[in-house]
């Protein structure tokens, strides 16, 4: 099948078309234009360019950490070397994850008009390259739970059988975003257990957590997915986008509530100070409000901006919140 009409001209290189730098497979120059260009696709294989999808995979993880720390009162040697070793595995999380993602969403990909010069379906990776370094990352990913007690690796396994899942999910259901939601928040549990937390998702302010992140995440998948709309509609994928259409507003207010609520749980379960409330429940009110009630979800570019932008004013008030309060529970004279 030949390219959708709109990106022919990125499909001959012309990479202006806002589209195709919305992770469609043509990134937006910068860093990427210094590497040698048999890197490039393998670049955008993974979503590095920007690196918003990698860190949307390290902040639960983080999240996880910190949020234990401040409980247990952990050292600060601890929290650095627990979250290094957790964002080396990201790292080769999130190249594995997409790659694979992207070899079993080659077919539907090719019909997309926003991911059609993805490097898999315009011929920049074959199948079995794909396959391959799927393979590799996925194994340098796991080799990093080595370095961590063996009941890690336990911890991870739910993650694992997610995210191999996600990319069939849309096939199945039109909530692939809750399975998302799953994938990337479990990281919480993990960042919860490397601390040495035992049963973290039986802990009630661990738990809400992983709510309240596991909203945010479907909030901007949600969003995200509105970019190709009118496409999936036409080729058959499903999504909440899809399910939902003109009653997408109202459940992202719903959620974005609920997500409220649950970071408000969260810091009541801990018992924590006015350090968290108003840094991470505050930040995350206005800052998941605004894209809430400010993206348009009919433009694309409006949607790829409060995703690919927007993300990282929540990430930083829930890190922040958490620091925060692991800073006030080592010296209680914060606030």
């Amino acid at each position: 099948m030949g390219v959708p009409e709109q990106l022919n001209g990125t499909a001959n290189g012309k990479s202006k078309d806002s589209l195709s730098k919305q992770y469609g497979g043509v990134h937006a120059g910068g860093w990427v234009d210094y590497l040698p260009s048999y890197f490039v696709p393998y670049i955008q294989l993974c979503r590095l360019s920007p690196p918003a999808a990698f860190f949307i995979i390290f902040f639960p993880h983080f999240f996880g950490v910190i949020h234990a720390a401040s409980v247990q009162k952990s050292s600060v040697e601890e929290v650095l070397r627990v979250s290094l070793i957790l964002l080396g595995g990201s790292f080769f999380c999130n190249n594995a994850s997409h790659a694979w993602n992207d070899l079993i969403d080659a077919p539907v990909d090719k019909l997309v008009a926003r991911t059609c010069t993805r490097p898999i379906p315009r011929g920049a990776i074959s199948l079995t390259a794909a396959f391959i370094f799927t393979c590799i990352q996925a194994a340098i990913a796991a080799s990093f739970l080595l370095l961590l007690p063996s009941s890690i690796a336990l911890a991870a396994v739910p993650n694992i059988f997610g995210t191999t899942y996600y990319p069939f999910a849309k096939r199945h259901t039109h909530f692939p975003q809750v399975v998302l939601g799953f994938c990337l928040t479990w990281g919480i549990m993990i960042g919860s257990a490397a601390m040495g937390v035992p049963e973290p998702w039986a802990d009630k302010s661990t738990l809400s957590l992983f709510v309240a992140s596991s909203l945010w995440v479907i909030i901007f998948d949600t969003v995200y997915a509105h970019q190709d709309l009118e496409d999936d509609l036409r080729v058959g994928v499903k999504s909440t986008a899809v399910l939902l259409q003109s009653y997408a507003r109202l459940f992202l207010v719903v959620l974005f509530l609920g997500m409220s609520a649950c970071l408000f749980a969260c810091g009541y379960y801990s018992n924590m100070s006015m350090a968290f409330f108003s840094v991470t429940v505050g930040g995350c009110f206005l800052s998941v409000g605004a894209m809430v009630f400010f993206v348009d979800l009919k433009d694309p570019a409006s949607c790829w901006s409060w995703f690919s932008q927007g993300f990282w004013m929540t990430g930083v008030a829930i890190s922040g919140g958490l620091l925060a309060e692991y800073v006030y529970a080592a010296n209680g004279s914060l606030w």
